[in-house]
């Protein structure tokens, strides 16, 4: 059962512990009050001010586990602070490897990479953070779940497709495939792998026949080549950083040397998602 004013407290003393520096806001205006705002909460964990503000006052409908994963991420929880949010939001807590639990260390650590995209996923592909600059060249992910899983958009929406160039399409799939593959042996089957594969084989015909040949790698594209419809084509490198369990990757991409992608993406540091005639 939830506890709701259990949930309400613990949300709000986090809330007035942290400091926008600590999230990598700006300081901005005079504060009459400690910590951040409720509306900085809200904007950190990708939901409304007002859905935000309801569960601080004891209302509203009850969060879902994906609304509590990214309220642990947005007030830096550590491992015992997040369990005790779920149990709060009554929900089992995840098992105590990462999962999709981003330790506020992590966070502080890629926050500071402003200059090259970066982003970091579950080992299925699931988006759970990324930086301005991967919003700009790879998209903005949004919903929850398979929504926001990078293989499953692959195979599924042709639009995931668009950025990349049509004669990379047969390396990105053999490489979304062999790394998913890796991961469901080294996690024996658990049932959020398990269910990736069975949507993915019912979904997809190319998904279904490259699993079949049963390729197995950890990282296929060291190079990756992104199209961008204001500065041309990036030239990047990808470096994959894993966490001690394995199963949080953080990937940085980096400008080619010998090509124009560094300032390209500095270029797109300043214009972001804007649009010119």
């Amino acid at each position: 059962m939830i506890d709701r004013d259990g949930l309400a407290d613990f949300l709000r003393r986090r809330r007035e512990l942290l400091s926008p520096a600590d999230v990598g806001l700006p300081d901005g205006a005079r504060r009459r009050t400690p910590g951040l705002r409720r509306e900085e909460v809200a904007q950190l964990a990708q939901m409304s001010t007002d859905y935000y503000s309801r569960l601080e006052q004891s209302r509203g409908a009850n969060p879902s586990e994906p609304i509590i994963a990214s309220l642990s991420r947005a007030l830096r929880c550590d491992l015992d602070e997040r369990d005790h949010l779920y149990h709060l939001a009554g929900f089992a807590p995840p098992l105590r490897r990462a999962g999709r639990h981003i330790s506020p260390g992590l966070l502080g650590l890629v926050e500071r990479l402003t200059d090259i995209p970066v982003c970091i996923c579950t080992d299925i592909e699931e988006v759970l953070w990324q930086n301005h600059l991967s919003d700009v060249i790879l998209g903005v992910p949004s919903g929850h779940g398979l929504e926001r899983n990078l293989t499953w958009r692959w195979f599924t929406d042709p639009r995931t497709r668009q950025i990349f160039p049509e004669e990379d399409w047969p390396a990105h799939s053999a490489s979304h495939v062999a790394e998913l593959r890796a991961t469901h042996t080294r996690r024996n089957g658990d049932s959020d792998v398990a269910e990736l594969v069975t949507a993915l084989l019912d979904s997809s015909k190319e998904f279904r026949t490259l699993w079949e040949s049963h390729e197995v790698a950890v990282h296929r594209l060291p190079r990756k080549r992104v199209l961008n419809p204001e500065v041309g084509t990036l030239d990047l490198s990808c470096e994959v950083l894993l966490t001690p369990e394995a199963d949080l990757r953080v990937r940085a991409f980096l400008p080619l040397e010998g090509t124009e992608t560094r300032d390209k993406l500095a270029l797109l540091q300043v214009i972001g998602t804007q649009t010119f005639a």
